[in-house]
């Protein structure tokens, strides 16, 4: 603790007596500082014990010295310290009084006690106080060290609250909570989530102090500050820090220790990370030729416990390069964003750069999968401009052909403008979403025009008509009979059909096109598909 009024009064050396401000002797003193001057106010900084003779200060004026109380309380001074049988044997009444009006503490100094004295013992003070302030801040070092090397982020936050006297959370890059202590934490740092991911998009060793409306008490006594991790172009991480007030000394060095303790936990060097992405490379090599016991192997306690569960495998592809030289490509981020999502559900993830603008992932069947087509792809792939194609579950041995499902996903996600396809969307028992590709609208209309002008001269209802007969797979009664027409004026309109495009109906090939024409055209929808294929033809 800094030095107080109260410690100097408590010294037996000063032998200092209170004469005002009894209740409000346990303000900190900055420094000490002398003058005679009638406003020393413009060489004040706040805080201090200032020490007067009143040499030439009228001290005995009321007026005069409510005037000169009034401004260093103005200043924020934290006392006067008046000596005592030099100008006036004791304090003067007037002195005394507006101290007492304003709260100031005012402090007698006996002549014996030099105004020096005063000035080394609140230096020693200070001094001392922040030589416990570095030491307590060393020994938390210690601590946070040894609680990162042993236990990891989740202990270290533990450690970081205590030394703090507060809370502490770990946010990835997407503002998502990683960790949070005390376990009480938890709520309170997921409503400062998009103050994190803000932050988490500029370089790192930057920070903010963001306050908590929905706090505990209000809020008003709540102070949040939020800092980046990492090293890099992009922060890796954030780490907020609630405590009651501003932090001090010891408090400041923990949470700097903490920063850089958590920097070296959660991101790779770029040795270790191209190390590790060569040996992906190698892994995604042999499960894609084959070798799926090789690549167990290879694979060991990095990627191992990946192929031991189903998964799936995404390809990536970036439409345009990053417009600045130094930015973030799309699959970076992408990349971040599946390695952060796997990290926060504890499951390993495999990402192969893959040349030519393309990635290659394997990802477990569960967070980071899941994250992908719950929450990025929504939002940040289509803002980045990265289409991907996701797999089905898979498992080693089926690898190559979950890279062909994944390549196929892709495919349709490039033609149909979409962020990502999963390839359940295209083996679903059901090739009608297929059709909403403008190509296939275009052959439509183009089949079916010649009916729809028919139709628009008033000449029939040729369309509607062969969307009845196909739908009740050629049966004539059925099909009049949901047209509220005789079967014979069905047949002649089926003739019409026939003579207008110049083909039979009675060709199955014919029929399928044309009832594919029908659902690709039907105001650019895709209604559920009859219970069948396209029916046969029937007398």
């Amino acid at each position: 603790m800094p030095p107080t009024l109260a410690s100097l009064v408590q010294h037996s050396a000063l032998k200092l007596s209170v004469r005002a401000g009894e209740d409000r002797l346990d303000r900190p003193v900055r420094w000490v500082h002398a003058s005679e001057l009638v406003d020393p106010v413009p060489y004040m900084e706040g805080g201090e014990l200032l020490l007067v003779t009143a040499t030439n200060l009228d001290a005995a004026d009321p007026d005069a010295m409510r005037r000169y109380v009034g401004r260093l309380v103005g200043a924020g001074i934290a006392g006067i310290g008046f000596a005592v049988g030099v100008n006036y044997d004791d304090v003067p009444a007037a002195l005394v009084d507006a101290a007492r009006a304003e709260g100031l503490p005012l402090l007698a100094v006996p002549r014996r006690t030099p105004f020096i004295a005063i000035g080394k013992a609140v230096s020693e003070a200070v001094a001392a106080d922040q030589y416990r302030a570095v030491t307590d801040g060393f020994e938390a070092q210690r601590d946070l060290t040894r609680a990162a090397l042993a236990e990891g982020p989740a202990e270290l936050l533990a450690r970081l609250a205590t030394h703090v006297d507060g809370w502490a959370a770990l946010y990835d890059p997407s503002g998502g909570v990683i960790a949070a202590a005390p376990s009480w934490a938890a709520r309170r740092a997921a409503r400062l989530g998009a103050d994190a991911a803000r932050l988490a998009q500029r370089r790192p060793h930057t920070s903010s102090v963001v306050g908590d409306p929905d706090a505990e008490g209000g809020g008003a006594d709540d102070r949040v500050e939020l800092q980046t991790i990492g090293s890099g172009r992009r922060a890796g991480g954030v780490l907020a820090v609630g405590t009651a007030g501003a932090p001090g000394t010891a408090a400041r060095y923990a949470v700097y220790s903490a920063i850089a303790l958590l920097t070296l936990t959660t991101e790779r060097t770029r040795s270790l990370r191209a190390a590790e992405q060569r040996l992906g490379a190698a892994v995604l090599r042999m499960l894609l030729s084959g070798q799926s016991e090789h690549a167990r192997t290879v694979a060991g306690d990095l990627y191992g416990a990946l192929l031991d569960a189903p998964f799936r495998l995404l390809v990536a592809e970036a439409e345009e390069a990053p417009t600045e030289p130094t930015g973030d490509s799309p699959l970076d981020l992408l990349a971040e964003a599946l390695e952060s999502a796997a990290t926060h559900a504890g499951e390993p993830v495999l990402v192969v750069p893959d040349g030519d603008g393309r990635l290659v992932v394997i990802a477990v069947d569960g967070g980071a999968a899941a994250a992908l087509s719950a929450g990025y792809a929504d939002r940040q792939a289509k803002e980045a401009g990265v289409v991907t194609g996701l797999s089905a579950p898979s498992g080693p041995i089926a690898t190559g052909t979950a890279y062909r499902q994944a390549e196929q996903a892709l495919s349709v996600a490039r033609r149909r403008g979409r962020a990502l396809v999963e390839h359940e969307d295209l083996a679903d028992g059901s090739l009608l979403p297929l059709l909403a590709d403008e190509a296939v609208r275009a052959f439509a209309d183009g089949m079916l025009r010649a009916l729809r002008e028919h139709d628009a001269k008033g000449r029939g209802d040729l369309v509607d008509s062969l969307r009845a007969w196909l739908s009740r797979h050629g049966q004539w009664d059925a099909a009049a009979a949901d047209l509220g027409v005789h079967r014979h004026t069905l047949r002649y309109r089926m003739r019409r059909v026939e003579e207008i495009l110049g083909r039979s109906l009675d060709d199955p090939d014919v029929r399928m096109e044309l009832w594919l024409a029908l659902k690709a055209t039907a105001g650019h929808t895709l209604p559920a598909p009859p219970g069948s294929a396209p029916p046969p033809s029937s007398a």
